[in-house]
């Protein structure tokens, strides 16, 4: 009986004393970042499911903005940082694509988002940013009711506006029949139309 006891009385002391030893910390996984762009004092990484723009002064470095993304779906490319001067200011055109990919049976839809951002850094503001979206489409169509004879169809849709930059810092808009013409008001740090939209050139 005290040969149990002791064994009891030992087997308690035990428990005990593996519950109150300290569990490890989890050691943190830090992203491995990479860099995308740089240009001047901006730069462009990436870094898990996020992509940063950030501006360094000096020893400081300062996030200007950040957008996540799903690595599962996408990967931003193509990542571009241009100085340009508008009205005697210096602003940053700072763009990237993404790729996303649909698949059906029947239909296949590959569409590549342009996005650009207008951003005055020592300011930390955005000035514009737009979006323009490029779809390839391939599609199977049956051309009888019995659906025994198909053809392959595709076709190449746009949504958006084109944007592009004139050498006097100047933004266009363009799509298939619009083209908007912005010019830069430093009092307002904004982008305003110079006249009303008009249809776009033919080429």
């Amino acid at each position: 009986m005290k040969k149990i006891a002791l064994l009891l009385v030992f087997t308690l002391f035990t428990v005990s004393a593996n519950a109150q030893k300290k569990k490890a910390p989890a050691k943190k996984t830090v992203a491995k970042i990479t860099t995308l762009a740089k240009t001047d004092n901006l730069s462009a990484d990436m870094a898990g499911n996020k992509f940063m723009v950030s501006i360094t002064d000096g020893k400081v470095k300062d996030t200007l903005f950040s957008r996540p993304f799903d690595p599962a779906k996408t990967l931003p490319a193509d990542f571009k940082i241009t100085p340009f001067t508008a009205k005697g200011a210096k602003l940053y055109a700072i763009s990237w694509t993404q790729r996303n990919i649909s698949e059906t049976k029947l239909k296949n839809e590959e569409a590549l988002t342009t996005f650009t951002e207008i951003w005055d850094a020592a300011a930390k503001k955005q000035i514009l940013a737009n979006n323009q979206i490029t779809t390839k489409v391939s599609e199977i169509v049956y051309l009888d009711k019995n659906q025994t004879v198909s053809e392959t169809q595709q076709k190449m849709r746009r949504e958006g506006f084109e944007l592009t930059i004139t050498p006097e810092g100047d933004i266009v808009l363009k799509n298939k029949t619009q083209e908007n013409r912005m010019t830069y008001d430093a009092g307002q740090q904004k982008f305003i139309n110079t006249a009303s939209p008009k249809p776009a050139k033919k080429k």
